[in-house]
């Protein structure tokens, strides 16, 4: 009878605990396809009529096609450059075992802690300074200064848990180090690169403190700020607000949903530390 009890008791909670979870989903999917007066009368209550034409009215009021470009610029190429230095530093960090590698990686981990508001006022003057403000380079060069620490600190638990016994066979058939890294290590630091990929895509994609503080011109804005400014000081579009959110996550739910299966072997793996 207890044990009866117990089953259903956790049944019940997974049962809660998911639809807590999926709950801001549902939220976003009935606010993008509501109208005004529905909106008003209950925000949480499925549409009495489906509303497709939020998705139509953002796009064309929020410049949307423009926004995602510079999403899509600003990620792949901060994604690319992060994946190569990124690898390449954690490599050297793992396998240098002496006091300044030992160094360089707490200072990565001191880096880490460093929170975006301390700095904030001055990388602003500093990239206005370098005439970077309000180009999609500038935001490209921040991104990637802030996120190198997390990647080498995740790539470098990985390299540990390779055997250093390949890359000696490697260089004794007369491999260089360049080589060795790139034939031998790289490949096998496919989980963990992925998994990189995923989450520095996800955090450069949804960035909304540093591309409103050096993007702020509306050639160079990206999605998270295009979504920002439906929230006027006189008036607020859930709405549409709501539907442009829809369109921008599923090139993100997309790249997640395929490399889903490579997140948690990486991350479990570069917890090994060898």
């Amino acid at each position: 009878m207890t044990r009866g009890v117990k089953k259903y008791l956790f049944f019940v909670i997974k049962i809660l605990v998911t639809l807590l979870v999926i709950s801001p989903f549902y939220i976003a999917i009935v606010y993008s396809v509501k109208s005004k007066p529905e909106m008003v009368a209950n925000r949480l209550a499925f549409p009495t009529k489906f509303h497709w034409d939020n998705f139509t009215r953002a796009i064309e009021t929020s410049n949307f096609g423009l926004a995602m470009k510079n999403s899509l610029v600003t990620t792949i190429w901060a994604v690319l450059i992060i994946t190569l230095i990124c690898t390449m530093a954690a490599y050297i960090i793992a396998r240098k075992n002496n006091r300044f590698y030992n160094t360089v990686y707490y200072i990565f981990v001191g880096a880490m802690i460093i929170p975006f508001q301390s700095i904030m006022t001055p990388l602003y003057i500093d990239m206005s300074r370098w005439k970077l403000l309000n180009t999609l380079h500038g935001f490209v060069m921040a991104k990637i200064g802030f996120q190198i620490a997390f990647t080498v600190l995740l790539v470098s638990g990985f390299v540990k848990s390779i055997p250093r016994e390949l890359e000696e066979a490697a260089a004794i058939d007369g491999a260089g180090l360049y080589s060795v890294f790139f034939r031998i290590v790289f490949p096998l630091m496919k989980p963990i690169i992925l998994t990189s990929v995923v989450l520095n895509t996800l955090n450069v994609w949804n960035d909304f403190q540093m591309s409103l503080t050096l993007l702020q011109k509306k050639t160079v804005r990206n999605v998270p700020l295009t979504q920002y400014f439906f929230f006027g000081e006189n008036s607020i579009e859930l709405g549409l607000a709501f539907a442009l959110f829809i369109l921008s996550m599923i090139p993100i739910l997309i790249l997640y949903l395929t490399l889903q299966k490579y997140i948690i072997g990486g991350i479990t793996s570069g917890a090994v530390k060898g």
